[in-house]
């Protein structure tokens, strides 16, 4: 089993770093980045987790312990302590304190460190092309775990969660960005026992008489997609198209909704633009009365078969 990066607190406060700062000098970040992100980069003891436990200048102290599914580690001389939920931090001020009380030692100075986790996998489920459990032994970044995945499928939102194993409470949001730099720069690390789960995008439909006729996976940061955009990503309408008849037909928990889309009155700036929402179908009627007359019904229906196009 491989270890984790020695994560090291003292508990004396002469002539120590913040523990900002000696997070920051671990594992290479400033300490104002990791002041931006304090919860989402704490990793929290849990059942199972074997740590060691080093007290400074008092080698024959040192020791390593599992954590009973209660939560609890046993410690020689000051006997069971509650670590479940601590970081490696807060494990050492829990030692540190015990020392104290029980009179061993004065001022002692402890250092915690996650030798193995209890949990070894991370499940990637969602919108990826493999989807599955993927055993990892130290924190890694969403991307890489992404990878391992093979990477999103064509329908996948770019917004990711990322559910933490030891405070399934505690969610991570990450916006996978087309830039490279904002990417991998914001990319949230996962820990062995999380959970990252790739949604699908809102998808709307542009059908009939247009260009690229099809449903449109909206991955864009804000999910927004208008009507007048919409009908411009589909290659426009044809000229064979009676755009004084688009419909926009809209699925609710009363039924599916006809709407008549007033293309003429929006592109002239008479009317708003109409911002369409997930599922939404715009169908642009050709000119044969039959397609004009075409039921809502029939036009929802006429999604299934339709072409999935990302829209970044």
């Amino acid at each position: 089993m491989r270890k984790l990066t020695t994560l090291l607190l003292l508990g004396c406060a002469m002539a120590t770093p913040s523990l900002g700062q000696a997070q920051g000098g671990a594992d290479g970040k400033s300490a104002t980045a990791d002041a931006k992100q304090p919860q989402l980069e704490s990793l929290l003891i849990g059942p199972g987790d074997l740590v060691d436990v080093e007290v400074f200048d008092t080698p024959e102290m040192a020791q390593e312990v599992r954590v009973n599914d209660a939560g609890f580690a046993h410690f020689q001389l000051v006997g069971d302590l509650k670590l479940s939920g601590e970081t490696s931090a807060g494990a050492a001020e829990v030692v540190e304190k015990a020392l104290v009380d029980k009179q061993i030692m004065k001022d002692p100075q402890v250092s915690v460190k996650i030798m193995e986790f209890a949990t070894q996998d991370v499940s990637v489920l969602g919108l990826v092309k493999n989807p599955g459990t993927y055993p990892i032994t130290t924190p890694q970044p969403v991307l890489r775990l992404l990878a391992q995945a093979g990477g999103l499928n064509d329908a996948a939102d770019r917004h990711i969660t990322i559910e933490r194993h030891k405070d399934p409470s505690q969610k991570v949001e990450y916006y996978l960005a087309n830039n490279a730099d904002t990417a991998l720069s914001t990319s949230p690390l996962v820990y062995p026992g999380d959970t990252v789960i790739v949604p699908r995008a809102p998808v709307v439909y542009i059908l009939g008489d247009v260009g690229k006729p099809g449903g449109y996976a909206i991955a864009t940061n804000d999910s927004r997609l208008t009507v007048l955009q919409a009908i411009a990503m589909a290659g426009s309408a044809n000229k064979t198209s009676v755009t004084s008849h688009i419909r926009l037909i809209r699925r609710s928990d009363e039924g599916e909704k006809d709407i008549s889309v007033p293309l003429s009155d929006i592109q002239k700036g008479k009317k708003p633009d109409i911002t369409l929402q997930a599922n939404d179908v715009l169908y642009v009627p050709f000119s044969w009365m039959k397609n004009m007359a075409m039921s809502a019904a029939n036009i929802a229906a006429a999604t299934g078969s339709a072409a999935i196009y990302v829209i970044h």
